[in-house]
C-alpha cells in the first residue's frame, strides 16, 4: 500500500478525514481482480448428466432431411 506524508500541521480530525478520503480513492480506483474459474457452465452440465443431446430432439436421421 502506498504511504502517504503530509508535510505541516493538522488537526487529528482533519488527519482521519484526510486519510479515510484516500482510503476511499484508493479502494475505488483499485484494479478489479479478475473473475474466477467456475468450472463447467451449468447449462451445459445440466444437459450433460440429462443426458441431453442435439440429435435426440429430432428423433432418428438426420435433421437436414427435414428442411
Amino acid at each position: 500500500m502506498a504511504r502517504v506524508s503530509i508535510e505541516g500541521s493538522a488537526t487529528p480530525a482533519e488527519a482521519a478525514a484526510i486519510s479515510a478520503s484516500v482510503e476511499r480513492f484508493l479502494g475505488d480506483t483499485a484494479v478489479a481482480p479478475p473473475p474466477v474459474e467456475t468450472g463447467m457452465d451449468p447449462w451445459l452440465k445440466a444437459a450433460l448428466v440429462e443426458g441431453v443431446s442435439a440429435k435426440a430432439s429430432f428423433g432418428p436421421g438426420d435433421p437436414r432431411d427435414l428442411r
